[in-house]
């Protein structure tokens, strides 16, 4: 992110979109995201722009004119750049919350977390190698990918990584290291039927609520709340069964949090039909089609 080093005049410009009202001009989004990664001296960068009901960019055509903004912009500056373009209709994996969704990603790198995270997951990181000419082939960068989660490789890098940047490597292997939250409460099915939908935005809404996130800039952050999707998109699912758990801190932002998540899940006679999760990839002047 911007720091007083690192695309410095990026906070004075976010705060002249704010006041007036450019937050969501694509062009100053571009610069904002590009102005950094591109100060970092990075040479390759693979993109995940999110669309859908949970995202920034609601509708596909928004979020392609986004991901070819941000790809042009990457390649003029001598950074080979693509974008996938992702569905957040809703909640990608079970986990929303800081510390909740750091151990759906370590379990993700057991090869234990949900399928929808890992397919993500395994896919960028293919692509990076792709970018970063480490690989030429998809298929051989995929298995590639898969090979270091069932060997564990993937998980010893992560805890370097942890390890150099001053955090402790033991919570990898023991989670309850964690920061959690002590209190709990459920959503629940109020009839016999399918999940039809998980509204993102509401779930997202809900956890800032909570305290995992923040609506305002000098808010805290409570790195141990947030919530558990127990029936995803698409599960049967009985009268009074639990949906959604809320990990919350003494109460706090629970009614509003329960008012949000209530009306954030529909349970039907059956589900619609699931759209993709990776609709497309963009990519730069130089092709790279592997």
């Amino acid at each position: 992110g911007q720091t007083s080093e690192i695309a410095p005049a990026d906070k004075k410009l976010y705060a002249l979109r704010d006041v007036t009202a450019t937050i969501e001009s694509i062009p100053l989004i571009s610069a904002s995201i590009m102005s950094k990664k591109i100060a970092e001296g990075i040479a390759g960068l693979v993109l995940d722009v999110k669309v859908g009901r949970g995202a920034f960019m609601k509708t596909e055509p928004d979020a392609r004119r986004l991901a070819e903004s941000l790809v042009s912009i990457g390649e003029a500056a001598g950074v080979r750049t693509e974008a996938l373009l992702t569905n957040m209709d809703a909640p990608l994996g079970r986990a929303v919350g800081n510390a909740l969704e750091i151990i759906e990603c370590v379990e993700t790198l057991k090869g234990n977390g949900p399928q929808d995270v890992e397919a993500l997951s395994v896919e960028l990181a293919a692509r990076m190698l792709i970018v970063s000419g480490t690989e030429r082939d998809g298929a051989r960068a995929e298995a590639r990918v898969r090979a270091a989660i069932a060997d564990g490789s993937g998980l010893a890098k992560l805890k370097q990584i942890v390890e150099n940047q001053g955090g402790d490597p033991r919570a990898i292997d023991d989670c309850s290291r964690m920061p959690s939250a002590p209190d709990r409460d459920r959503i629940t099915a109020t009839r016999d039927g399918v999940v039809a939908t998980i509204e993102a935005e509401l779930v997202g809404r809900a956890a800032v609520v909570l305290g995992a996130g923040r609506d305002r800039l000098d808010a805290p952050i409570d790195p141990g709340v947030g919530l558990m999707i127990l029936a995803s998109r698409g599960s049967r699912v009985r009268a009074g069964e639990a949906v959604i758990e809320i990990h919350h801190r003494g109460g706090r932002g629970l009614e509003e949090a329960r008012r949000l998540l209530t009306g954030a899940v529909e349970v039907a006679d059956s589900a619609p039909p699931a759209r993709p999760l990776i609709f497309d990839r963009i990519q730069g002047i130089q092709k790279r089609t592997a």
